[in-house]
């Protein structure tokens, strides 16, 4: 197979000019990722960092919180990685890792990588292609991970097999071509794991080949990693060690990141308020304000009474007003929208002069809420017979803020709601059990592509479609446009879905919202993604000027 010729000429109409340019480009010569240019980088120094929840796992094939993916994604490399210097995570952003170059056939169903030599695990075992095959084996279930949880098994629906060519190529075969595959191996949620160590291993003492290596997890407590002195990436990394430490009270956190003990706040942590307050009481301190890639959803368990009836489905969406969430809960910085992240930010979502054309979204809030009353009284409920309901959320501010707006929204309907917060490190586990009756959650995405989210959240089956949503059109029109090499045609497809997902009421999404991190300016090479939160943590990078 010649690696100079990558795509054919359909698949060249996915890339516009100078991204399909880069992208033929890179397969003829991928410069190695060695040692990056000298911009007055320091050597050493610990970067101190506060998680504000408890990982349930250190897995990150397993899980799909950032609590766990933004300290341990230091510890591992991708195939392929959303380029750390750049703001946005997309096609023309992918740049080798593990995988010095890679090639489509004519078919553009094989994907061969061909791999860098002489790079170790954290235990000194060599990495081959072997380990690639097994993290993909692992993922399609098609030999004995030993997982607990898998919930992006069904991005890879569509790969056949991973072949192992020699001990330094491998082979992706796909059942048809997926213009997204190298955006998802580039995510956060992409890194190759070792062969030889058990996924049980892998959920309390992960081994990578990245940057940093695990010290310890101390449970609801702290994290360290310290400096890998024999990363493949030579002079990298610049710190010696990143120490997480556990506080659950978001008030608490903030005043000590502005006091000095933190260098870096845990990813879009700092509402605008707080933003206000650390300039004020800290005001070297930067901070970005930007999309999170991130929707406020109502799941709604489906399955048991009383919400196996439509019509109350429809009357919980209906009381909802979208703005009263994005005004209070997010300051303002929000936008309504569907499943997909909205434009201007997002390349797939519909705008809000779409979905008002819908009806779960058009109108005034009181005429949905006059809809949503005549359905509860239909169904024999009103003001002095509610309908009890406990909601839901987990033990993460960014939850409970929404949630207790949502409270508010179904007491004005008839219901009689009761706010139940979940602790953290248990929350997603009784999601997939389907062990609650209305949660108030949130949906993050690795990468804005309609295989990320569409796939993940509302296909039949998939571990992530907490609702236990199924419709067998909504199923084909996401495979039909995952394999969809023209965009606008594709996106034709995507939005084909939205308005099939808002008349079914499968997961109602209330707005994705925007939220900052913040961090001390003695912390430089920084780089926050605009468009997920999940794939800018490898730290590399980064160092302390002090």
């Amino acid at each position: 197979m010649s690696h100079k010729k990558r795509f054919r000429q359909p698949l060249r109409w996915f890339f516009s000019g100078r991204a399909a340019a880069l992208a033929a480009s890179i397969v003829v010569t991928i410069a190695a990722a060695g040692t990056a240019p000298a911009w007055g980088q320091k050597q050493g120094g610990v970067l101190r960092v506060y998680n504000s929840s408890n990982p349930p796992s250190l897995s990150i094939h397993e899980e799909g919180t950032i609590a766990t993916v933004m300290p341990m994604a230091s510890l591992f490399n991708n195939l392929v990685l959303s380029d750390q210097s750049k703001p946005k995570s997309s096609l023309d952003t992918v740049v080798p890792d593990l995988a010095e170059s890679w090639s489509y056939d004519d078919t553009q169903t094989k994907l061969t990588f061909k791999l860098r030599q002489g790079v170790k695990w954290h235990d000194g075992k060599p990495f081959t292609a072997k380990d690639v095959q097994c993290t993909w084996h692992w993922l399609i279930d098609k030999e004995r991970s030993r997982f607990r949880k898998n919930p992006r098994k069904v991005w890879y629906s569509n790969l056949k097999e991973v072949t192992v060519d020699d001990d330094y190529q491998a082979t992706f075969h796909l059942e048809h071509p997926q213009p997204s595959l190298l955006t998802l191996l580039a995510s956060g949620f992409g890194v190759v794991y070792p062969c030889h160590v058990p996924a049980k291993e892998m959920r309390t003492n992960p081994i990578g080949t990245g940057p940093f290596k695990f010290v310890e997890f101390k449970s609801n407590t702290s994290i360290k990693v310290e400096r890998n002195p024999d990363y493949w990436k030579p002079g990298l990394p610049y710190l010696d060690g990143i120490e997480w430490t556990l506080i659950r009270s978001r008030p608490t956190r903030i005043l000590a990141f502005t006091a000095g003990e933190f260098d870096l706040t845990f990813v879009s942590d700092v509402t605008l308020p707080l933003m206000e307050q650390v300039k004020e009481q800290a005001p070297g301190a930067i901070c970005k304000m930007a999309p999170t890639n991130v929707s406020s959803n109502l799941a709604v368990n489906r399955d048991n009474p009383p919400f196996d009836n439509p019509d109350l489905r429809l009357a919980l969406e209906l009381a909802m007003d979208r703005q009263s969430f994005i005004d209070i809960a997010y300051h303002g910085e929000g936008s309504w929208s569907g499943a997909m992240l909205p434009p201007p930010e997002g390349s797939w979502g519909m705008s809000r002069v779409e979905l008002e054309k819908l009806e779960n979204y058009a109108g005034t809030v009181e005429e949905r809420r006059v809809k949503a009353r005549e359905i509860m009284q239909s169904q024999g409920y009103g003001p002095s017979n509610r309908l009890p309901v406990k909601v839901s959320t987990r033990d993460f501010s960014s939850y409970k803020d929404a949630a207790v707006i949502l409270v508010d929204h179904l007491n004005q309907i008839y219901f009689d709601a009761e706010l139940e917060i979940v602790e953290s490190s248990l929350y997603f586990s009784r999601m997939i059990r389907g062990d609650y009756q209305i949660a108030l959650n949130l949906s993050g995405s690795g990468v804005d592509d309609p295989d990320a989210v569409l796939k993940a959240g509302y296909m039949c089956g998939a571990q992530n479609n907490y609702t236990k949503y199924c419709n067998e059109q909504v199923d084909a029109l996401i495979e039909a446009q995952s394999r969809e090499l023209d965009p606008a045609t594709r996106k034709e497809i995507v939005w084909e879905i939205e308005r099939v997902l808002a008349k079914d009421g499968a997961r109602p999404i209330i707005s994705h919202y925007k939220r900052a991190t913040c961090w001390q300016p003695h912390l430089k090479g920084i780089v926050r993604k605009e468009d997920s939160i999940y794939n800018d943590w490898r730290f590399e990078q980064m160092w302390l000027d002090k």
